[in-house]
């Protein structure tokens, strides 16, 4: 299947310590993927624990209203530089995501997402979406950090 990749850089204004403790709540999550997507556990455990080997699946909606199926994570690492996992859902089958961070002077980080999309057909498509996804994921994660701060 013929996949394509979405990358996104920003520089975020929090030390790497605090973006990695953040990164490990379901709850940072939900609130950077509104209102593009919501995520909410299938088994109903809030207490995810993203670690390495792990795996949990979400009923995921699409704008937070219309339904995409359900939404698997596998977590193949997670450390502060490195995050990967093998993602999929109902339409999706090849979400794999890597967020890397990279600690700057002055209490600043630099954070990455790159996700390479496979849906068949439906490729492209996705892969606007995600574009546009990430770019307001990065912006939301900026609002949040630079609020938490002052």
């Amino acid at each position: 299947m013929k996949t394509l990749t979405v990358y996104r850089k920003s520089i975020f204004p929090a030390d790497i310590d605090r973006v990695y403790r953040l990164l490990k709540k379901l709850k940072m999550l939900q609130y950077i993927a509104k209102p593009y997507a919501s995520f909410t556990p299938v088994d109903g455990d809030s207490n995810i624990r993203w670690e390495k080997g792990q795996r949990a699946a979400f009923r995921f909606r699409l704008f937070c209203v219309v339904p995409f199926g359900v939404h698997t994570i596998r977590v193949i690492s997670f450390s502060k530089q490195d995050i990967y996992t093998h993602e999929s859902n109902t339409y999706v089958p090849i979400w794999n995501h890597r967020i890397r961070l990279r600690s700057l002077p002055n209490g600043r980080t630099e954070y990455s997402d790159e996700v390479e999309i496979g849906a068949g057909w439906k490729t492209v498509f996705v892969w606007l979406w995600a574009k546009c996804f990430y770019s307001h994921r990065q912006r939301k994660w900026i609002k949040y950090l630079s609020i938490e701060k002052s």
